[in-house]
């Protein structure tokens, strides 16, 4: 996945860090020469541009991203990209950052924001989720990073497809908390089929989530991750 950040601060570099490490390919877009710091992310590509101008835009590829992070401190510059990025270049999906809590009411489908966050992890999660399929997205930490809330979108090659629940044998210290299908939320019951295209939240500890990919996705689904990044 192709993703094109605004804003190489805190917040940009956290987002465009993790999703390196998910094995995603990452462009940093800033206008101020100063904050142009490729050594804090080297794995990104770096573009000095204004994030506000169509020009820059085209030259970097947007049209070419996947998604579209707006993750300047303005929310004016936030809610420019994100029309553009939508209208102009037609991103499939946006992501933005609202600093102020009273110009939330702003960041809307008729900005072309699909989902306005303020947190970094959860702006990387919601970017992978939209988008994944037949991997492990974490979405949230608890518990000072003891628990994780994690997703998995299940292909029609995964090896539970159509069992009950009650025959996925996952390891200890983890739980199905819900099943995602369409627009329904489902609360798992052990006789209750999964089904391709499902998406399955569960909470377990770090040291289970490659346990929980290996039940959910087979065997080889773990080596196959590390291997694309």
């Amino acid at each position: 996945m192709r993703v094109a950040i605004a804003g190489a601060g805190n917040v940009g570099r956290s987002i465009a860090q993790e999703l390196i490490d998910n094995g995603h390919q990452v462009m940093l877009i800033e206008r101020q020469p100063k904050m142009l710091r490729p050594d804090r992310v080297p794995a990104a590509e770096w573009v000095l541009a204004d994030a506000c101008e169509v020009a820059s835009l085209e030259e970097a590829n947007v049209a070419g991203c996947d998604v579209v992070v707006a993750a300047t401190g303005d929310d004016k510059t936030n809610l420019v990209l994100s029309l553009l990025a939508k209208t102009e270049f037609a991103v499939p999906r946006v992501v933005a950052r609202v600093n102020r809590a009273e110009n939330e009411w702003l960041f809307t489908e008729q900005w072309g924001v699909d989902v306005a966050v303020s947190k970094p992890r959860v702006m990387a999660a919601l970017v992978e989720e939209a988008v994944t399929v037949g991997d492990l997205v974490r979405l949230m930490t608890f518990r000072q990073g003891e628990a994780n809330l994690v997703e998995i979108t299940l292909p029609p090659t995964a090896p539970y497809v159509g069992q009950p629940i009650h025959a996925v044998p996952l390891p200890r210290d983890s739980a199905l908390v819900a099943i995602l299908r369409g627009k329904r939320v489902l609360v798992p019951s052990p006789d209750d089929p999964i089904e391709a295209g499902d998406e399955l939240i569960f909470v377990c500890t770090a040291e289970v989530e490659d346990d929980v990919r290996a039940v959910i996705l087979g065997a080889d689904s773990v080596e196959r991750t590390r291997g694309s990044r």
